[in-house]
Protein backbone atom coordinates (compact mmCIF):
# COMPACT_ATOMS: atom_id res chain seq x y z
CA UNK A 1 0.00 0.00 0.00
CA UNK A 2 1.40 3.34 -0.84
CA UNK A 3 2.17 5.44 1.86
CA UNK A 4 0.15 8.58 2.77
CA UNK A 5 1.94 11.79 2.16
CA UNK A 6 1.85 14.66 4.31
CA UNK A 7 1.89 17.91 3.02
CA UNK A 8 5.54 18.92 4.05
CA UNK A 9 7.03 22.54 2.81
CA UNK A 10 10.04 22.38 4.80
CA UNK A 11 10.64 19.06 2.79
CA UNK A 12 10.09 20.52 -0.50
CA UNK A 13 6.56 19.17 -0.89
CA UNK A 14 3.82 21.83 -1.36
CA UNK A 15 1.01 20.06 -2.64
CA UNK A 16 -2.41 18.67 -1.81
CA UNK A 17 -2.63 16.05 0.81
CA UNK A 18 -2.98 12.67 0.32
CA UNK A 19 -6.97 11.75 -0.43
CA UNK A 20 -6.94 9.24 2.45
CA UNK A 21 -6.89 11.68 4.82
CA UNK A 22 -10.06 12.87 3.96
CA UNK A 23 -13.03 12.62 5.98
CA UNK A 24 -15.57 9.68 5.41
CA UNK A 25 -19.21 8.79 6.61
CA UNK A 26 -21.52 5.98 6.02
CA UNK A 27 -22.34 6.87 2.73
CA UNK A 28 -19.26 7.46 1.49
CA UNK A 29 -18.41 6.22 -1.74
CA UNK A 30 -15.52 3.10 -1.04
CA UNK A 31 -12.43 3.77 -3.22
CA UNK A 32 -9.85 1.31 -4.10
CA UNK A 33 -6.13 1.70 -4.63
CA UNK A 34 -6.16 2.72 -7.85
CA UNK A 35 -9.29 5.24 -7.49
CA UNK A 36 -7.30 6.57 -4.61
CA UNK A 37 -4.05 6.92 -6.58
CA UNK A 38 -6.62 8.74 -9.50
CA UNK A 39 -7.68 11.63 -7.58
CA UNK A 40 -4.30 12.12 -6.21
CA UNK A 41 -3.19 12.61 -9.70
CA UNK A 42 -5.59 14.97 -10.59
CA UNK A 43 -5.82 17.16 -7.12
CA UNK A 44 -1.64 17.14 -8.00
CA UNK A 45 -1.94 18.36 -11.56
CA UNK A 46 -5.00 20.92 -11.03
CA UNK A 47 -2.26 22.29 -8.15
CA UNK A 48 0.85 22.38 -10.41
CA UNK A 49 -1.17 24.02 -13.00
CA UNK A 50 -2.21 26.57 -10.60
CA UNK A 51 1.40 26.98 -8.95
CA UNK A 52 3.81 26.74 -11.39
CA UNK A 53 2.22 26.81 -14.84
CA UNK A 54 -0.57 29.78 -14.40
CA UNK A 55 2.78 32.17 -13.93
CA UNK A 56 3.84 31.12 -17.03
CA UNK A 57 1.04 32.13 -18.86
CA UNK A 58 0.98 35.30 -17.47
CA UNK A 59 4.86 36.09 -18.50
CA UNK A 60 3.48 35.12 -22.08
CA UNK A 61 0.97 37.67 -21.79
CA UNK A 62 2.86 40.09 -20.82
CA UNK A 63 5.98 39.56 -23.18
CA UNK A 64 3.89 38.21 -26.10
CA UNK A 65 0.45 38.27 -26.72
CA UNK A 66 -0.01 42.36 -25.32
CA UNK A 67 2.83 43.33 -27.69
CA UNK A 68 1.39 41.33 -30.64
CA UNK A 69 -1.67 42.78 -29.98
CA UNK A 70 -0.60 46.38 -29.74
CA UNK A 71 1.62 45.80 -33.08
CA UNK A 72 -1.16 44.31 -34.87
CA UNK A 73 -4.40 46.92 -33.95
CA UNK A 74 -2.01 49.79 -33.10
CA UNK A 75 -3.39 50.41 -29.53
CA UNK A 76 -3.53 48.22 -26.23
CA UNK A 77 -5.56 45.58 -25.35
CA UNK A 78 -9.37 47.21 -24.53
CA UNK A 79 -11.72 44.60 -22.50
CA UNK A 80 -11.67 41.15 -21.37
CA UNK A 81 -12.85 39.42 -24.41
CA UNK A 82 -10.04 40.94 -26.46
CA UNK A 83 -7.25 39.42 -23.92
CA UNK A 84 -8.85 36.50 -23.71
CA UNK A 85 -9.20 36.04 -27.63
CA UNK A 86 -5.82 37.24 -28.05
CA UNK A 87 -4.39 34.57 -25.49
CA UNK A 88 -6.24 31.87 -27.46
CA UNK A 89 -3.56 32.12 -30.02
CA UNK A 90 -0.81 31.40 -27.58
CA UNK A 91 0.54 28.21 -26.64
CA UNK A 92 1.39 28.95 -22.94
CA UNK A 93 -2.56 29.10 -22.35
CA UNK A 94 -3.63 26.30 -24.76
CA UNK A 95 -1.71 24.29 -22.87
CA UNK A 96 -2.93 25.37 -19.96
CA UNK A 97 -6.33 25.94 -21.14
CA UNK A 98 -6.38 22.23 -22.36
CA UNK A 99 -4.94 20.64 -19.49
CA UNK A 100 -7.53 22.31 -17.23
CA UNK A 101 -10.36 20.99 -19.23
CA UNK A 102 -8.86 17.56 -19.20
CA UNK A 103 -8.61 17.26 -15.40
CA UNK A 104 -12.28 18.64 -15.50
CA UNK A 105 -13.47 16.00 -17.26
CA UNK A 106 -11.30 13.16 -16.32
CA UNK A 107 -12.01 13.94 -12.59
CA UNK A 108 -15.92 13.78 -13.66
CA UNK A 109 -15.41 10.47 -14.94
CA UNK A 110 -12.89 9.08 -11.91
CA UNK A 111 -15.99 9.83 -10.24
CA UNK A 112 -18.14 9.05 -11.74
CA UNK A 113 -16.65 5.34 -12.49
CA UNK A 114 -16.05 4.77 -8.75
CA UNK A 115 -20.09 5.59 -8.03
CA UNK A 116 -21.37 3.42 -10.55
CA UNK A 117 -19.71 0.47 -9.82
CA UNK A 118 -21.28 0.58 -6.67
CA UNK A 119 -24.47 2.24 -7.43
CA UNK A 120 -26.98 0.09 -6.31
CA UNK A 121 -24.80 -0.33 -2.39
CA UNK A 122 -24.89 3.24 -2.56
CA UNK A 123 -28.49 3.53 -3.22
CA UNK A 124 -29.75 0.89 -0.80
CA UNK A 125 -27.72 2.80 1.41
CA UNK A 126 -28.98 6.23 1.21
CA UNK A 127 -32.72 4.31 1.00
CA UNK A 128 -31.90 2.93 4.29
CA UNK A 129 -30.99 6.25 6.06
CA UNK A 130 -33.81 8.61 4.07
CA UNK A 131 -36.84 6.26 3.94
CA UNK A 132 -39.64 7.37 5.76
CA UNK A 133 -37.50 10.39 7.11
CA UNK A 134 -39.74 13.98 7.07
CA UNK A 135 -36.83 15.80 6.52
CA UNK A 136 -36.38 14.49 2.83
CA UNK A 137 -39.09 16.73 0.81
CA UNK A 138 -39.25 15.46 -2.83
CA UNK A 139 -41.67 16.44 -5.76
CA UNK A 140 -41.84 13.90 -8.16
CA UNK A 141 -42.45 15.49 -11.58
CA UNK A 142 -40.67 19.16 -10.25
CA UNK A 143 -40.35 20.60 -13.56
CA UNK A 144 -36.15 21.41 -13.98
CA UNK A 145 -35.70 25.00 -15.55
CA UNK A 146 -34.25 24.49 -19.26
CA UNK A 147 -31.24 26.46 -18.11
CA UNK A 148 -30.55 23.66 -15.23
CA UNK A 149 -32.05 20.45 -17.24
CA UNK A 150 -29.67 21.42 -20.39
CA UNK A 151 -26.73 22.18 -18.93
CA UNK A 152 -24.11 19.37 -17.48
CA UNK A 153 -22.37 21.89 -15.29
CA UNK A 154 -18.43 21.93 -14.69
CA UNK A 155 -18.61 18.81 -16.80
CA UNK A 156 -20.66 16.44 -14.28
CA UNK A 157 -22.85 14.08 -16.51
CA UNK A 158 -26.33 15.21 -16.01
CA UNK A 159 -25.28 17.75 -13.55
CA UNK A 160 -27.66 17.71 -10.11
CA UNK A 161 -30.28 16.69 -11.25
CA UNK A 162 -30.39 12.95 -13.74
CA UNK A 163 -31.42 10.52 -11.81
CA UNK A 164 -30.57 7.30 -13.50
CA UNK A 165 -33.05 4.26 -11.24
CA UNK A 166 -35.53 5.27 -8.83
CA UNK A 167 -33.87 5.84 -5.33
CA UNK A 168 -30.73 7.24 -7.07
CA UNK A 169 -27.88 8.96 -5.75
CA UNK A 170 -25.40 8.73 -8.19
CA UNK A 171 -24.22 12.28 -9.11
CA UNK A 172 -24.53 13.15 -5.50
CA UNK A 173 -22.06 10.40 -4.48
CA UNK A 174 -20.06 11.52 -7.31
CA UNK A 175 -20.18 15.32 -6.42
CA UNK A 176 -19.35 14.78 -3.20
CA UNK A 177 -16.25 12.40 -3.03
CA UNK A 178 -13.93 13.74 -6.30
CA UNK A 179 -14.24 17.39 -5.58
CA UNK A 180 -11.33 17.04 -3.96
CA UNK A 181 -9.65 17.07 -6.83
CA UNK A 182 -11.05 20.67 -7.53
CA UNK A 183 -9.34 23.03 -4.90
CA UNK A 184 -6.59 20.39 -4.36
CA UNK A 185 -7.99 19.79 -0.57
CA UNK A 186 -8.43 23.35 0.24
CA UNK A 187 -12.00 23.33 1.21
CA UNK A 188 -10.79 20.78 4.00
CA UNK A 189 -11.26 16.96 5.56
CA UNK A 190 -15.46 16.95 3.92
CA UNK A 191 -15.46 19.92 1.66
CA UNK A 192 -17.19 22.35 4.22
CA UNK A 193 -14.53 24.82 4.62
CA UNK A 194 -16.70 27.42 2.80
CA UNK A 195 -19.20 27.20 5.34
CA UNK A 196 -16.99 27.11 7.76
CA UNK A 197 -15.89 30.61 6.43
CA UNK A 198 -19.44 31.99 6.14
CA UNK A 199 -20.08 31.07 9.87
CA UNK A 200 -16.99 32.83 10.83
CA UNK A 201 -17.83 36.43 8.70
CA UNK A 202 -21.66 36.10 10.52
CA UNK A 203 -20.02 35.50 14.12
CA UNK A 204 -17.48 38.56 13.65
CA UNK A 205 -20.00 40.34 12.00
CA UNK A 206 -23.18 39.86 13.21
CA UNK A 207 -21.91 38.37 16.86
CA UNK A 208 -25.70 39.25 18.28
CA UNK A 209 -27.75 37.18 15.34
CA UNK A 210 -29.81 33.81 16.68
CA UNK A 211 -31.07 32.86 13.31
CA UNK A 212 -34.27 30.51 13.77
CA UNK A 213 -34.81 29.71 10.58
CA UNK A 214 -32.30 29.47 8.00
CA UNK A 215 -32.82 28.58 3.76
CA UNK A 216 -29.55 27.92 2.03
CA UNK A 217 -30.62 27.66 -1.49
CA UNK A 218 -28.68 25.16 -4.25
CA UNK A 219 -27.37 23.52 -1.46
CA UNK A 220 -27.06 20.31 -3.22
CA UNK A 221 -25.31 17.46 -0.74
CA UNK A 222 -24.65 20.27 2.30
CA UNK A 223 -21.01 20.83 1.98
CA UNK A 224 -21.69 24.20 2.99
CA UNK A 225 -24.68 23.43 5.17
CA UNK A 226 -24.04 21.40 7.79
CA UNK A 227 -21.39 23.93 9.26
CA UNK A 228 -23.66 26.56 9.44
CA UNK A 229 -26.23 24.04 11.37
CA UNK A 230 -23.64 22.84 13.99
CA UNK A 231 -23.05 26.56 14.71
CA UNK A 232 -26.66 27.24 14.83
CA UNK A 233 -27.85 24.12 16.51
CA UNK A 234 -31.21 25.45 17.72
CA UNK A 235 -32.17 26.67 13.87
CA UNK A 236 -34.07 24.82 11.84
CA UNK A 237 -32.18 24.77 8.67
CA UNK A 238 -33.18 23.75 5.09
CA UNK A 239 -31.82 22.85 1.84
CA UNK A 240 -33.45 23.77 -1.35
CA UNK A 241 -32.44 22.35 -4.50
CA UNK A 242 -33.52 21.43 -7.50
CA UNK A 243 -31.64 17.81 -7.91
CA UNK A 244 -33.44 14.72 -6.39
CA UNK A 245 -30.04 12.77 -5.99
CA UNK A 246 -28.39 15.45 -4.72
CA UNK A 247 -30.64 16.00 -1.74
CA UNK A 248 -30.85 12.03 -1.04
CA UNK A 249 -27.69 11.81 -0.82
CA UNK A 250 -26.53 15.27 1.60
CA UNK A 251 -29.38 14.02 4.09
CA UNK A 252 -27.90 10.22 4.09
CA UNK A 253 -24.79 12.11 4.67
CA UNK A 254 -26.07 14.70 7.29
CA UNK A 255 -27.35 11.81 9.58
CA UNK A 256 -24.25 9.85 9.16
CA UNK A 257 -22.54 12.57 10.52
CA UNK A 258 -24.43 13.65 12.88
CA UNK A 259 -26.31 16.49 11.81
CA UNK A 260 -30.19 16.33 12.60
CA UNK A 261 -31.53 20.29 12.02
CA UNK A 262 -31.22 20.21 8.54
CA UNK A 263 -34.34 19.75 5.88
CA UNK A 264 -33.27 18.75 2.20
CA UNK A 265 -36.01 19.91 -0.15
CA UNK A 266 -37.05 19.75 -3.78
CA UNK A 267 -37.78 23.45 -5.32
CA UNK A 268 -37.47 25.69 -7.63
CA UNK A 269 -35.91 29.42 -6.10
CA UNK A 270 -37.85 30.70 -8.89
CA UNK A 271 -41.42 30.27 -6.73
CA UNK A 272 -41.05 29.57 -3.05
CA UNK A 273 -44.81 29.64 -2.82
CA UNK A 274 -44.59 27.36 -0.26
CA UNK A 275 -42.64 29.31 1.77
CA UNK A 276 -44.66 32.60 3.47
CA UNK A 277 -43.25 35.89 3.34
CA UNK A 278 -40.70 36.32 6.36
CA UNK A 279 -39.87 32.69 6.68
CA UNK A 280 -36.26 32.55 7.19
CA UNK A 281 -34.31 34.52 9.11
CA UNK A 282 -30.78 33.91 7.27
CA UNK A 283 -30.91 32.64 3.33
CA UNK A 284 -27.40 31.79 2.33
CA UNK A 285 -26.27 30.97 -1.29
CA UNK A 286 -22.71 29.78 -1.59
CA UNK A 287 -21.00 29.50 -5.37
CA UNK A 288 -24.19 29.53 -6.51
CA UNK A 289 -25.28 32.86 -8.96
CA UNK A 290 -22.90 32.17 -11.45
CA UNK A 291 -25.25 28.66 -12.12
CA UNK A 292 -28.27 31.08 -12.58
CA UNK A 293 -29.60 32.81 -15.91
CA UNK A 294 -30.43 36.42 -15.91
CA UNK A 295 -33.96 36.09 -15.69
CA UNK A 296 -33.72 33.36 -13.00
CA UNK A 297 -31.62 35.48 -10.73
CA UNK A 298 -34.27 38.36 -10.87
CA UNK A 299 -36.77 36.22 -9.55
CA UNK A 300 -34.59 34.13 -6.58
CA UNK A 301 -33.44 37.66 -5.86
CA UNK A 302 -37.12 38.76 -5.49
CA UNK A 303 -38.13 35.57 -3.22
CA UNK A 304 -35.31 35.98 -1.13
CA UNK A 305 -36.28 39.35 -0.24
CA UNK A 306 -40.09 38.34 0.24
CA UNK A 307 -38.88 35.60 2.66
CA UNK A 308 -36.27 36.96 4.52
CA UNK A 309 -37.66 38.08 7.61
CA UNK A 310 -37.36 42.05 9.59
CA UNK A 311 -33.82 42.02 11.22
CA UNK A 312 -32.88 38.86 8.82
CA UNK A 313 -30.16 38.29 6.64
CA UNK A 314 -29.12 37.71 2.91
CA UNK A 315 -26.00 36.55 2.05
CA UNK A 316 -24.56 35.68 -1.44
CA UNK A 317 -20.74 34.03 -1.45
CA UNK A 318 -19.20 33.72 -5.03
CA UNK A 319 -16.06 34.96 -6.67
CA UNK A 320 -14.99 38.33 -7.14
CA UNK A 321 -16.76 40.18 -9.76
CA UNK A 322 -15.33 41.93 -12.52
CA UNK A 323 -14.18 45.03 -11.67
CA UNK A 324 -12.60 48.39 -13.53
CA UNK A 325 -9.24 47.93 -11.45
CA UNK A 326 -9.17 44.36 -12.22
CA UNK A 327 -6.52 43.49 -14.72
CA UNK A 328 -7.76 42.22 -18.27
CA UNK A 329 -5.33 39.18 -17.65
CA UNK A 330 -7.31 38.27 -14.58
CA UNK A 331 -10.57 38.86 -16.30
CA UNK A 332 -9.82 36.52 -19.11
CA UNK A 333 -8.43 33.91 -16.97
CA UNK A 334 -11.69 33.83 -14.96
CA UNK A 335 -13.84 34.21 -17.42
CA UNK A 336 -12.74 30.11 -18.58
CA UNK A 337 -15.40 28.57 -16.96
CA UNK A 338 -17.65 30.36 -19.29
CA UNK A 339 -16.26 28.95 -22.31
CA UNK A 340 -14.36 25.59 -21.41
CA UNK A 341 -16.17 24.47 -17.70
CA UNK A 342 -19.76 24.14 -18.84
CA UNK A 343 -20.63 27.60 -16.96
CA UNK A 344 -22.31 29.33 -20.08
CA UNK A 345 -24.06 32.04 -17.07
CA UNK A 346 -20.63 33.10 -15.34
CA UNK A 347 -18.99 35.37 -17.61
CA UNK A 348 -22.74 37.85 -17.60
CA UNK A 349 -22.92 37.39 -13.58
CA UNK A 350 -19.18 38.25 -12.81
CA UNK A 351 -19.80 41.65 -15.22
CA UNK A 352 -23.57 42.31 -13.47
CA UNK A 353 -23.88 45.17 -10.69
CA UNK A 354 -25.50 42.80 -8.05
CA UNK A 355 -25.60 45.49 -5.70
CA UNK A 356 -28.09 46.94 -8.57
CA UNK A 357 -29.80 43.61 -8.84
CA UNK A 358 -30.59 43.24 -5.20
CA UNK A 359 -31.94 47.19 -5.40
CA UNK A 360 -34.22 46.29 -8.25
CA UNK A 361 -35.70 43.39 -6.17
CA UNK A 362 -36.47 45.16 -3.37
CA UNK A 363 -33.60 46.15 -0.90
CA UNK A 364 -32.58 49.21 0.11
CA UNK A 365 -29.16 50.15 -1.17
CA UNK A 366 -28.25 50.90 2.65
CA UNK A 367 -29.08 47.48 3.65
CA UNK A 368 -26.10 45.83 2.04
CA UNK A 369 -23.06 44.66 2.75
CA UNK A 370 -19.94 43.54 1.31
CA UNK A 371 -16.70 41.30 2.86
CA UNK A 372 -14.40 38.83 2.44
CA UNK A 373 -14.24 34.99 3.13
CA UNK A 374 -11.46 32.36 2.90
CA UNK A 375 -11.99 28.96 3.09
CA UNK A 376 -11.43 27.38 6.74
CA UNK A 377 -9.18 24.23 6.40
CA UNK A 378 -8.28 21.49 8.85
CA UNK A 379 -4.44 21.88 9.30
CA UNK A 380 -3.57 18.93 10.72
CA UNK A 381 -3.95 17.53 6.50
CA UNK A 382 -3.22 20.96 4.93
CA UNK A 383 -1.22 23.13 7.73
CA UNK A 384 0.12 25.68 5.13
CA UNK A 385 -3.48 26.53 3.82
CA UNK A 386 -4.03 29.81 5.14
CA UNK A 387 -0.74 31.05 3.82
CA UNK A 388 -1.36 29.38 0.63
CA UNK A 389 -1.13 32.68 -1.97
CA UNK A 390 -1.47 30.70 -5.30
CA UNK A 391 -4.26 32.28 -7.74
CA UNK A 392 -5.56 30.07 -10.14
CA UNK A 393 -8.70 31.88 -11.25
CA UNK A 394 -12.11 30.37 -10.18
CA UNK A 395 -10.87 27.37 -8.43
CA UNK A 396 -9.03 29.61 -5.05
CA UNK A 397 -10.99 28.83 -1.59
CA UNK A 398 -11.08 32.80 -1.26
CA UNK A 399 -14.61 34.72 -2.30
CA UNK A 400 -16.46 37.84 -2.36
CA UNK A 401 -19.88 38.07 -0.26
CA UNK A 402 -22.70 40.42 -0.81
CA UNK A 403 -25.77 40.29 1.13
CA UNK A 404 -28.17 43.02 2.92
CA UNK A 405 -29.24 43.37 6.66
CA UNK A 406 -32.87 43.86 6.31
CA UNK A 407 -33.92 45.86 9.73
Amino acid sequence: MTAVRKNNPAAGYDGPPDYRVIGRHDLFPQTSHDEIERVNYLAQMNRHLAARVVPGVRAAYESRVEPRFEAANGRKIGNRNEARKAMLEDPAFQTWSALRRLTMEQRQQAGRWTVIRQREELNEKARELTEGDPRLVLKPGLAVPRYVAAIDHHCMPGGYTREYCPGDVTNGANYDHAGFVTTSGLLGAYSDGGGMAVVNWVKRNLPDFKPKKILDLGGTVGHSTLPIARAFPDAEVTVLDLGAPVLRYGLGRAKSLGVDNVRFVQGDGENMAEFADGSFDWIQTTMFLHELSFSAMRRIFAETRRLVSPGGVVIHVEQPQYTADMPYFEQAMRDWDAFYNNEPFWSRMHEMDLDQAMIEAGFKREWLVHGDVFGVVDRDIFPDAQEDETEDYGRKAAWHVIGAIVP
